[in-house]
């Protein structure tokens, strides 16, 4: 007589739970744009929600403990002149938070710990380089300040945020609509899937397709009949793939193994609402206390319900085994080191005592070239040979002089405003 074996698994008994009801988010006027990204993002700071705005593209960036009922004249992020259509925050700086447009632009901002008075406008930087609407932002995960985006011109670029320049360029690896790009663990390299039904490991610093059309899938897994887009969010401290259906009232989840058959069906949450959009909180951000795992925020018409994922355990005390070191908020690399070829693994933090987000950081944009003057061309008083040089030097200078006046001037501004900012930060706290 056979026995049936049992795989062994700490994460057969995951179990998907509804936050109470005053833990949600109310009276939010979710996006309805029609496009596939998941019009949601969040850190352990705060939740980033794509909402319906007039005149222009806008989303509402709400503190994670502002819960309940907000207010219908609360503040929100404006500037894009067309529908917001991606959103995505830095991984190394939770006070920032990217935008991607219907207009073509990408905007990086800077948000603040305290709650606004009015909405926010002006981003840190515009970045302008497609020719058609941008969909897809994505950080690179250990390099500080480098930012993906992709576009109906099915061009990938990625930017230097510090600097606002391009960093590199993919123009002719797509011959159709890019529907999703990622990167691996370290960003050495990208996989992209495309409307031509082809998946591509491309290598964005040699420019080149490095594996693509792959011919047998490893394992093969028929979801239903639902056609609704799959957003996908992976979990490599768990091997857990989440499978969420933008329509669809259920997330199901897979532990991917090394053996086969490499994809194991755990179990499937299920509720009544269909969901517009998904947040993935990121490891750091969860309550290691209560063996939580992974928490999504599931976008309804006018709320966003947070939904926590727990491993079943009957102690209090630090689970190491479900908890290893994750990613923190250090970045592994700058920006032209990675261009130059350089790459490194994520900087690990331990989640044991918990995570405490930094304090805010700000970002600065500092545009190269600035000594880059050319004199005006067009007519001017003749010289001669001799005087020229001295005419030039002189102009030089002359600019050197008043470059670093002006950077007096904003340094002195900027530690004005800190100041300020602490000021109104602690009379909040004072009120709270």
């Amino acid at each position: 007589m056979s026995r049936r074996v049992v795989r062994q698994s700490k994460f057969r008994h995951v179990f998907g739970q509804a936050a109470k009801a005053d833990q949600a988010y109310e009276d939010i006027r979710v996006s309805k744009v029609t496009w596939d990204s998941s019009f949601c993002a969040v850190n352990p700071k705060f939740l980033a929600i794509i909402v319906e705005a007039g005149g222009g593209g806008a989303f509402i960036v709400l503190p994670l403990a502002k819960t309940g009922r907000v207010d219908k004249n609360f503040p929100l992020v404006t500037g894009h002149t067309a529908p917001v259509l991606d959103i995505d925050w830095c991984p190394h700086n939770d006070n920032v938070i990217a935008s991607a447009s219907d207009d073509t632009t990408v905007m990086v901002w800077q948000i603040p710990d305290y709650t606004p008075m009015r909405n926010i406008t002006e981003p840190i930087i515009t970045l302008e380089g497609h020719s058609k609407r941008v969909g897809i932002l994505s950080w690179h995960p250990t390099a500080r300040n480098v930012l993906l985006s992709a576009g109906g011109d099915n061009v990938i670029i990625m930017w230097n945020v510090g600097t606002g320049e391009v960093l590199l360029s993919l123009d002719d690896m797509h011959p159709d609509v890019i529907h999703s790009v990622c990167w691996n663990s370290n960003g050495s390299l990208l996989a992209t899937t495309c409307k031509d039904k082809t998946l591509r490991i491309i290598d964005p610093r040699k420019g080149q397709v490095v594996a693509n059309n792959f011919e047998e899938p490893v394992a093969l897994q028929e979801m239903d009949t639902s056609n609704g887009v799959l957003l996908p969010f992976y979990d490599p401290d768990s091997s857990i793939v989440y499978l969420c259906g933008k329509g669809d009232s259920s997330i199901r989840y897979f532990e991917i193994t090394e053996e086969p058959p490499f994809v194991h069906y755990l179990n499937t949450f299920s509720s009544k609402e269909p969901q517009r959009g998904m947040g993935f909180m990121p490891k750091r951000g969860l309550d290691v206390s209560k063996c939580e795992i992974a928490r999504f925020y599931k976008l309804h018409e006018r709320k966003c319900e947070p939904i926590i994922m727990t491993v079943p355990r009957k102690s209090d005390l630090f689970q190491d085994d479900l908890y290893p070191d994750t990613p923190g908020p250090e970045p592994a690399l700058e920006a032209d080191e990675w261009l130059a070829g350089q790459d490194a693994e994520p900087v690990l933090i331990s989640l044991r005592d918990g995570y405490v987000p930094p304090k805010h950081r700000e970002l600065r944009v500092t545009k190269r070239n600035i000594l880059d003057v050319r004199l005006p061309s067009g007519p001017r008083r003749s010289q001669s040979a001799s005087d020229a040089p001295l005419s030039q030097q002189h102009t030089l200078e002359t600019l050197l002089e008043e470059i670093k006046a002006l950077r007096e001037q904003v340094q002195a501004q900027e530690q004005r405003i800190t100041a300020l900012e602490n000021m109104l930060c602690e009379l909040v706290d004072g009120t709270d």
